[in-house]
Order: structure tokens, then sequence, then C-alpha cells
């Protein structure tokens, strides 16, 4: 049975983190720590498990600016293009932001800019696959399955220099 716990971001920033098989298969958000995501019901809150543990550990040091990168394991499941995709987020230092058409040229594939963002879309654990990072050409903030505002409150955890 799936478990999860949830670590807090920011104020009115939770995210929910969910462990099945001692990874961490998905993340989402929440505005608060007694409102689980749709999703996450299904599984048990539990804070003491191992991974889930690690996990908001590593988060809470995150949004204190403390971690610059997961350790915690975690496996993702998507089509071969997503898993690269996902890949090469993991790979952007916190702070730095890429924009799609890079992304998509550092995969090899430089016409493919908007399934680079279909792919980030998709991404089942945020903050720790850090789709937050991507931006539009010229560094506008484009594109957040969470919204633009917060895609923003989780680049100023960050400290990134923003444009746009």
């Amino acid at each position: 049975m799936p478990q999860w716990t949830c670590a807090r971001l920011a104020e009115g920033l939770f995210l929910f983190v969910l462990e099945e098989g001692g990874v961490l298969r998905r993340a989402a958000f929440s505005r608060s720590a007694d409102l689980p995501p749709e999703g996450f019901e299904a599984g048990e809150r539990n804070d003491r498990e191992s991974v889930l543990d690690q996990a908001r550990r590593e988060l809470e040091e995150y949004a204190r600016g403390k971690r610059r990168r997961f350790s915690v394991p975690f496996e993702l499941e998507g089509t071969h293009f997503q898993c690269e995709v996902w890949k090469a987020l993991f790979e952007i230092p916190c702070g730095e932001l890429r924009t799609y058409g890079e992304m998509a040229r550092a995969l090899g594939r430089p016409g493919a800019a908007r399934a680079v963002g279909a792919a980030a879309a998709k991404n089942p654990l945020p903050v720790i696959v850090p789709c937050h990072r991507l931006v539009g050409a010229g560094g506008a903030l484009t594109g957040f399955s969470g919204g633009l505002e917060l895609k923003r409150r989780l680049l100023e955890i960050e400290r990134a220099a923003l444009t746009g």
C-alpha cells in the first residue's frame, strides 16, 4: 500500500510525497498539511517510513536554503522521451534556469521545445525533479502544472535570477 508524508516549503505551500516499494513515486502540492492532494487519500500517512522521513527532511532543508540537490531514492515511470527529459531536469543545478529550447538541444532534439514542455508538465516528482527551472525563450516564466505563481515561489526559494 502506498504511504505518504508532506513537507512545508513555505507559508501555505506543502509538498506531499508518496512512497511505494521503498522509493518515491509521486509528489503534489497543497496549501495545507491537512489537505492531501487528489490521489493521496488511498494511501496512509507515515512520517516514520525511512524514505518518507528522508524526503521530508531533504525538502525542508531545500526550503531553508540548506540543500541544493536531493539524494532520496525515487523512480519515475513514463515514456522514453519523458524519462530523458526528467533525467536532464534533475541535472539542472539549483538556482539555475534553462529554456525549453536549450533543453531540447541538449537532448539532441533541437525542434522539440514544446515536447520538452509537455514532458515537464507530466513530471511526477516536482521540486525533486526540478521542472520549475525551465523557462521560456528570453527567461520568461511560462508553463508550470502548479501555476506560474507557484513556479515563481519555488524559484524565489532558490534565489534564482529571473528575467521577464
